[in-house]
């Protein structure tokens, strides 16, 4: 009977770690404005960037809680666009503020982000 309990606990255990990375805790949002992502606390989350523009649309995010990674883009309204630049350093054409680095295609008004630090 010991012997049944301990294959049956082994193969739990070993099911248990093959769901766990298998299925990593990666979650996609989407959201349609800043008001929406301040609803769904996505700025105090991390997930997203505190300096993101008010006019912010189709913004996407992307998190790993396992690697502490965040990526996501959004597009913005030309007018706010020189705000958003005063808040960050750029260094061969990557920006950078607070925990983010930003690449802004400003032809498109389009912005790719992730987090800086990022556990691998």
């Amino acid at each position: 009977m010991k012997k049944i309990l301990l294959i049956v606990a082994v193969v739990i255990i070993a099911i248990y770690l093959l769901l766990t990375s298998y299925f990593p805790s990666v979650e996609i949002n989407r959201y349609d404005s800043v008001e929406t992502i301040k609803e769904n606390k996505a700025i105090e989350n991390g997930w997203i960037p505190k300096t993101i523009p008010l006019s912010a649309y189709d913004i996407v995010e992307t998190h790993d809680l396992d690697k502490n990674s965040v990526f996501g883009k959004f597009s913005y309204k030309e007018e706010d666009e020189k705000e958003f630049l005063s808040n960050l350093k750029v260094s061969d054409e990557v920006y950078e503020g607070e925990k983010f680095l930003f690449k802004i295609d400003k032809e498109k008004n389009m912005v790719n982000f992730r987090n800086k630090n990022i556990n691998k």
